[in-house]
């Protein structure tokens, strides 16, 4: 049985950013907790919360409960009706939204809450172009691809992503791409981005994930989001900020933008608002674009939007965060986990960078410290070549651990209420693991 459901699964189902060839999916049984088990009863220390969305743990008994009772009670109403529930999730979302974003669009993922804030911002101005950056993950459809840095936007181009997209620099104080220090220099790749928006016509928008996700945990400067946010406004271009992974309570803020006292025109967020527990995205938008649409067309919608079984976990899921003072928490262990991470960075070579912030870290995995080449590019996973991080990620799971990769780096980001007993679990592993890092250092 164990056999079939892997086969049946990867014969007939697709996996996802990869080719099929070789797909062998761990079948998993059950979940608690920061933990997981599967079909053999091998258990797996989660320490990367799935895809950094299971905020609360697996299996948080309130947030189950409330999708049970609101199945029960209403498991659908179409989106031009309300509900009760629907009502209460905007109470508590304009309980834990910057200050003036008040007004809100429901999606069943990241990548759709993207996809109409972009629709959003192009309306809403009367105006086409979108400046976005290099090393960025903004979804998979057509909208939200097109803003994508990386190379999951690559092998839809041009067909599916259209035009109307320009990239610029990112914030990288590690690997600056305009070549600068930190000490030296202005905050360039935001004044960039000022210049980008003065040499094209018809700009729209700035998409920005506040802390980069998936492709580094970058976290800029103190200076840098104040800065891009003011020029934005002088220039009338929106500011959207990307949240999915940097939101609910994951960098000790209820969202990452907080720790800069900057407010964006339009947020999107999704994975913690319902611990992954039910797909449910959310644009938040600002009272000058909510009247904006009192009189004119707003040009979109779904079947699922507002979709009741995933409002009535979000409510749960909100209030958990504070019964938990998970918030706080993440900020307390935050501080434990960089602690442990930097001595790794002590004793491992392969070791370049470890960044973070709260309970959302990246280690930096390098072929050489002191030119900070990373053993792989973009293009190497693109072709299918060996990635040293995939290498290290695999000697972890056979260590009972999951963290996951990219690339050339690894994403640690555990479930908000992790021990300090299964951190020091999970870095044990991770000191084991990067051992087939350092003997590529060692080779080269």
């Amino acid at each position: 049985m164990v056999d079939d459901i892997t086969a049946l699964t990867a014969r007939h189902t697709y996996g996802t950013w990869r080719a099929q060839r070789g797909w062998s999916p761990l079948h998993v049984t059950r979940a608690e907790g920061c933990s997981f088990w599967d079909a053999t009863g091998k258990r797996y220390l989660d320490l990367s919360s799935q895809l950094v969305c299971t905020n609360l743990g697996h299996q948080n008994p309130a947030v189950i409960e409330a999708i049970r009772q609101q199945a029960a009670k209403l498991a659908f109403i179409g989106p031009a009706h309300t509900c009760e529930v629907r009502a209460r999730a905007v109470e508590k979302l304009l309980e834990v939204m910057p200050p003036g974003l008040d007004k809100f669009f429901f999606t069943t993922s990241g990548t759709d809450a993207n996809e109409a804030a972009l629709k959003i911002a192009r309306l809403y101005t009367g105006r086409h172009k979108v400046i976005a950056r290099y090393s960025s993950y903004h979804g998979s459809t057509s909208g939200s691809v097109a803003a994508t840095g990386d190379l999951r936007r690559w092998m839809v181009e041009p067909a599916s992503t259209g035009p109307g997209v320009v990239f610029g620099p990112e914030v990288n104080c590690y690997r600056c791409p305009l070549g600068r220090t930190r000490e030296s220099c202005g905050v360039a790749c935001a004044d960039y981005l000022a210049y980008m928006m003065d040499h094209e016509q018809n700009v729209a928008a700035v998409i920005i994930e506040p802390i980069v996700g998936s492709n580094g945990v970058l976290i800029p400067p103190a200076d840098y989001l104040p800065r891009l946010a003011e020029h934005c406004r002088k220039r009338g271009v929106l500011l959207i900020a990307d949240e999915v992974m940097s939101g609910w309570g994951r960098t000790g803020k209820w969202f990452s933008v907080e720790h800069w006292g900057v407010v964006p025109d339009i947020l999107t967020t999704a994975k913690g608002i319902t611990n992954a527990a039910a797909p449910l995205g959310v644009v938040a938008t600002s009272r000058a674009i909510a009247d904006h649409f009192d009189d004119h067309f707003f040009a979109h919608g779904h079947t699922y939007e507002a979709h009741p079984l995933t409002l009535a976990p979000a409510i749960a899921a909100i209030d958990e965060y504070r019964r938990l003072d998970l918030l706080n928490r993440a900020r307390t262990m935050g501080e434990v986990l960089g602690a442990r991470l930097r001595a790794l960075a002590d004793k491992h070579p392969s070791i370049g960078d470890v960044r973070g912030m709260g309970l959302f870290w990246a280690l930096d995995l390098v072929r050489n410290r002191g030119t900070r080449e990373p053993f792989n590019v973009p293009r190497d996973k693109l072709e299918r070549r060996p990635l040293v991080a995939d290498a290290v990620s695999a000697e972890c799971m056979k260590r009972g651990v999951s963290v996951m990769s990219w690339v050339s780096h690894l994403l640690v980001a555990p479930p908000l209420i992790i021990t300090e007993a299964e951190l020091d679990e999970g870095v044990a592993a991770l000191d084991a693991a990067l051992e087939v890092a350092d003997r590529q250092v060692a080779a080269d």
